[in-house]
């Protein structure tokens, strides 16, 4: 196996989780059905603020590329956590700190990502797990945007959608360096996958919780 054969690997495995994640429900999801532009944007701020935390212990606690990319990383989150929140205060009557109401353990992802052990597991989670929600994620985030005929806050959602597609990216080539056997491989897959399922788990159940079915109407 290499990189971009996990990757595949993994969209396969959660082919219908993604799509799902992928589907107009998330911001319901996601927002607990208050579909206005503080909610969305607090949803990604937190999602950053998740990275930001995560990725910066995983630095301290790695070595070699790994280390440089997971510090990389987490500089990313920061940047972007900084913009949305930025973003976030420009709306009217909004909290003007923004920043000190949003709390990084909130975010889907966050508890996946800090259980997750190893580098190999790590960088798979991180940069390949993470990397394809958000792509789903985001782009309702985008879509929200232009149906508000909001335009910076939609470029603002698709510059933060091909940011993850950027780290996917890097994914597959740390992956490609790191991974030396199959075990290790296998380890790989199992940690993106996880990511994915943990990130469908919070969206059912929260759609669940208000008595919306996750799956799509046909």
């Amino acid at each position: 196996m290499n990189g971009q054969q996990l990757v595949e690997a993994v969209r396969e495995a959660g082919a219908t989780e993604l799509d799902r994640l992928g589907s107009d429900k998330y911001l319901i999801a996601a927002t607990g059905a208050d579909l206005e532009r503080a909610p969305v944007l607090r949803s990604v701020a937190e999602s950053a603020a998740s990275g930001r935390a995560t990725f910066s212990r995983w630095a301290d606690e790695a070595t070699g590329d790994a280390a440089s990319a997971f510090e990389t990383a987490a500089e990313g989150e920061r940047e972007q956590f900084e913009r949305v929140v930025d973003s976030l205060s420009a709306l009217p009557n909004d909290d003007a700190d923004a920043a000190a109401t949003i709390d990084e353990t909130d975010a889907p992802l966050h508890a996946a990502l800090a259980d997750t052990d190893g580098t190999v597991e790590r960088v798979a989670a991180a940069f390949v797990g993470r990397s394809l929600v958000a792509d789903r994620t985001l782009l309702q985030v985008v879509n929200f945007f232009v149906n508000e005929a909001d335009e910076g806050r939609a470029d603002l959602a698709r510059e933060l959608r091909s940011g993850a597609g950027e780290r996917l990216d890097e994914g597959v080539d740390l992956l490609d360096s790191l991974c030396e056997t199959e075990a290790d491989w296998e380890r790989a897959r199992r940690a993106a996958e996880a990511v994915v399922e943990a990130a469908y788990e919070e969206y059912a159940s929260a759609l669940d919780a208000m008595g919306v079915d996750p799956k799509p109407v046909c």
